[in-house]
């Protein structure tokens, strides 16, 4: 099964949020022709210098965005993977960390070198206001 290793995947996420090297999230590669084609996971700062993730679903003929707590977006991610995401790609500037199902229904975490130099836009103000 595959759930333990998506668990340690979401450590990851909150984890390079708080170290401040988040840069971004996406689930791709799904199974099948499907309407929905990725989730794209995104930092956004509130007025209250609080942070929300806001969901960003595409779709063949549209994009819906939807905002949420961390647990919140984490859960909506979860929601998604064999339905019909096999893949979940988490940018920081430490590394890539890449989260993939395989058809027997076992996960796995593969690490690469950074693709970004910088964390996100939002990141980067959230790291100079304080709040991570």
């Amino acid at each position: 099964m595959y759930e333990p290793i998506f668990a340690l995947f979401c450590e990851r996420v909150k984890e390079s949020i708080q170290a401040g090297t988040f840069a971004k999230l996406t689930l791709a590669k799904t199974m099948g022709d499907t309407e929905i084609k990725n989730i794209y996971f995104r930092l956004v700062l509130n007025e209250d210098n609080t942070f929300s993730i806001s969901l960003t679903s595409r779709y063949k003929t549209e994009e819906i965005e939807s905002i949420h707590t961390l647990d919140e977006a984490l859960l909506v991610l979860g929601s998604y993977i064999k339905k019909p995401f096999l893949t979940a790609l988490l940018f920081t500037t430490d590394n890539d960390v890449t989260f993939k199902v395989n058809k027997k229904n076992a996960g796995s975490i593969i690490e690469q070198p950074p693709t970004f130099k910088n964390a996100s836009p939002v990141m980067l103000e959230m790291i100079e206001k304080g709040i991570v």
